[in-house]
């Protein structure tokens, strides 16, 4: 009997587990390890905080998938994983679980410690339980007519939504006098997509009344808001940190080899360049050909993971998988409009948020099945 553990329960292994649904390979017991139940899909989480969704249109749950695939289902996180011993330990300490292959997509942390404070006075966007109790609570608060000014930390794609999405639940809420600010490095927003997108963003959130405060960083978080590189004081009951990933360190304590920031190294095939009994896929994995933290790749791993770890139990040859060179980026507005790019071609409007609303429920609703088919 072989023992293969899917240690995470990202996007990547959502295609594992489906794969696992249809061809089962005989003599194998499979083990899903995830600190949460369901997986709130990254895509449709600006959505909710925005209202425009229920949380429950935009989670997939993992124990059903799990039962789908004839998979066990540990509902824990890791706190350390023993490359050479083949074992990953749970948080509760009561666990510790043998592998012949581990598939680890676990994500990645927010790169808080950077900033001094951030870690007692801000909240990270990840992990997202704790970003979506924390949402939970500017909204109880906003709707109480409490104080409820909000800055977000990162200019990239992320931090964008979170703000336009904190705005509109602000506006639908009827609470004008509160404040959303957003900060970044770049002087505009959305640094590394195309000039024209980067100024319509600049444009809406000027509209809107979301205060962008570009070319600055954030060198202090405290209990009133944050302190900005150029002395400039932010009042805000509520700050959100979107700025880099960061490793889950017990990765880089493992005995995987890495790269320099701690991320698991891979070859072509997504297995470990040190250890080949692990693969790894999404924010967690350093890729063979580099590629952005981006949910747009852990989802593109996901098909030749899922195929790469069936051909390593059958003793088979492995297959080189090329990521995409450039990736469809779909960025909501959070009041029925999106902004788009790929390459160095930029649009939005309307249509591309029924466009990126329709590509985010079709991904869902694929998973979303299939969980509850093993219910039922």
């Amino acid at each position: 009997m072989k023992r293969l553990v899917l240690l995470g329960g990202g996007h990547a292994h959502l295609f594992v587990l489906e794969r696992l649904a249809r061809e089962r390979p005989p003599e194998v017991e499979v083990t899903l390890v995830s600190p949460s139940d369901a997986q709130v899909y990254s895509g449709m989480l600006p959505g909710w905080i925005a209202g425009t969704y229920p949380l429950a249109a935009c989670s997939i749950p993992l124990a059903g998938l799990a039962a789908r695939a004839g998979a066990r289902f540990v509902r824990q996180a890791c706190v350390r994983l023993d490359a050479g011993a083949r074992v990953v330990e749970t948080a509760d300490g009561r666990q510790m679980i043998e592998y012949d292959r581990l598939s680890i997509d676990a994500g990645a942390a927010t790169a808080v410690h950077a900033i001094p404070g951030a870690a007692t006075f801000a909240t990270p966007v990840r992990p997202l339980d704790g970003f979506i109790d924390a949402i939970r609570r500017f909204v109880a608060d906003a709707a109480a007519g409490h104080e409820c000014d909000a800055l977000v930390v990162g200019g990239g794609a992320a931090g964008v939504e979170i703000a336009f999405a904190l705005q509109a639940r602000l506006a639908a809420l009827g609470r004008r006098d509160a404040q959303v600010s957003a900060v970044g490095a770049a002087l505009r927003p959305l640094e590394g997509l195309p000039r024209v997108v980067r100024w319509r963003a600049g444009k809406l959130m000027r509209d809107r009344g979301i205060a962008w405060l570009g070319g600055r960083r954030v060198c202090a978080i405290t209990a009133h808001g944050a302190v900005l590189d150029d002395g400039t004081s932010i009042g805000a009951r509520n700050v959100f940190v979107a700025t880099g990933a960061a490793a889950q360190p017990w990765i880089a304590a493992s005995g995987l080899a890495t790269d320099d920031e701690g991320y698991a190294r891979v070859d072509a095939t997504l297995r470990s360049i040190s250890h080949p009994q692990v693969f790894a896929a999404g924010d967690c994995a350093a890729y063979a050909t580099p590629r952005p933290k981006s949910g747009v790749f852990a989802v593109r791993a996901g098909p030749p993971l899922a195929e790469n770890l069936l051909r390593s139990l059958a003793g088979e040859p492995l297959r080189a998988w090329r990521p995409q060179r450039r990736a469809l980026y779909l960025v909501s507005t959070g009041t029925g409009e999106a902004l788009g790019a790929r390459g160095a071609f930029g649009w939005w409007g309307a249509w591309a948020w029924r466009w990126k609303d329709r590509i985010d429920r079709r991904f869902v609703e694929r998973f979303r099945a299939s969980a509850e088919a093993a219910a039922d």
